[in-house]
């Protein structure tokens, strides 16, 4: 089966980069869609002065041929999977380009921030503003052991506390687990129990055990829902009490994908992304998915052209 989807990916010629590029052929061979491989640079902001008082130009032809050189490096990388691959070099603050694309696009995949040098120039801090503002879910990938290979996803966790944003990363983590054949764990914390803990304010006469149990009634309806129509998925659920970037950062040992909302319960709209997604997106030992909190209803402003739409 094939579609017209698009999986954006954002290469910097870093390790992480290139995991990026494993994991959205792989991502998009499951459901015929294609992939764009795109690096994008831009020239420093300020001029640099020189000894007679007359300032240099700064010519990007150095610049722009590493990002060449970084571009055809990832194509051939993709070039034998069973995948359509179009790739382009953009101009431009890299994440403000991504971000626009992904208004196109079904999935952008980036890597964690490179080691620095040519890859910190291209990419920056990409990998943490692209989650909070991109119009379709993002995944990062992390630093893969020195050595090894991708590994397909197999086990998801996603992260449940009753948001709107936190359903909508739900339905998408079972939307994944369909096309990877994966199984699926949610998660809901519950920081309840000692010390800081967010209810540990309780006072005594309250059951801690019936608290646990109506966060456990509201993820079962939450599941209920997000299984509609994905008859083949199976969804272990789990309230445990713990905060929850740090029950999702330790989860993420031991599975291959972690999904979470861009902004949980209590989260403010102008806070760029929720304390959860950004503690996970720190700490992750495997590929996190941070799916937006937008309504279906709202409209996507198109472009009159995109880079694959011009290969």
């Amino acid at each position: 089966m094939t579609d017209d989807k698009v999986v954006l990916v954002g290469v910097d010629g870093s390790p992480e980069s290139f995991g990026a590029v494993d994991w959205a052929v792989a991502r998009a061979a499951l459901r015929g869609w294609r992939v764009h491989l795109l690096c994008a640079y831009s020239l420093p902001s300020f001029t640099t002065a020189s000894l007679d008082g007359g300032y240099a130009v700064l010519d990007d032809t150095a610049i722009r041929s590493g990002a060449q050189a970084v571009l055809d490096e990832a194509v051939a990388r993709a070039r034998d999977k069973d995948v359509r691959v179009t790739s382009s070099l953009e101009t431009g603050d890299p994440a403000g380009v991504l971000v626009d694309l992904s208004r196109q696009s079904v999935l952008t995949v980036v890597g964690t921030r490179g080691g620095g040098g040519f890859a910190d120039r291209l990419l920056g801090t990409v990998s943490s503003a692209l989650p909070a503002h991109s119009h379709c879910p993002t995944v990062v990938v992390p630093r893969h052991t020195e050595g090894a290979e991708f590994t397909p996803v197999r086990r998801i966790v996603v992260g449940v506390d009753g948001s709107s944003s936190a359903r909508k990363a739900l339905a998408w983590a079972v939307e994944e687990a369909e096309a990877w054949d994966a199984e699926v764990t949610a998660i809901a914390a519950v920081p309840m129990a000692t010390g800081a803990g967010v209810l540990a304010w309780l006072p005594a006469t309250v059951d801690r055990e019936q608290v646990l149990a109506d966060v456990r009634s509201g993820l079962d309806r939450a599941i209920a829902e997000a299984l509609d129509g994905h008859p083949g998925v199976t969804v272990r659920r789990h309230a445990l009490d713990g905060n929850a970037a740090e029950l999702l950062a330790e989860f993420s040992t031991a599975v291959d994908l972690v999904v979470v909302g861009s902004r949980g319960r209590g989260g403010f709209s102008g806070l760029l992304l929720g304390s959860t997604s950004q503690g996970v997106l720190s700490h992750a030992s495997c590929p996190v998915l941070v799916v937006p909190d937008r309504s279906k209803g709202e409209e996507r402003a198109r472009r009159t052209s995109t880079p694959w739409g011009r290969a």
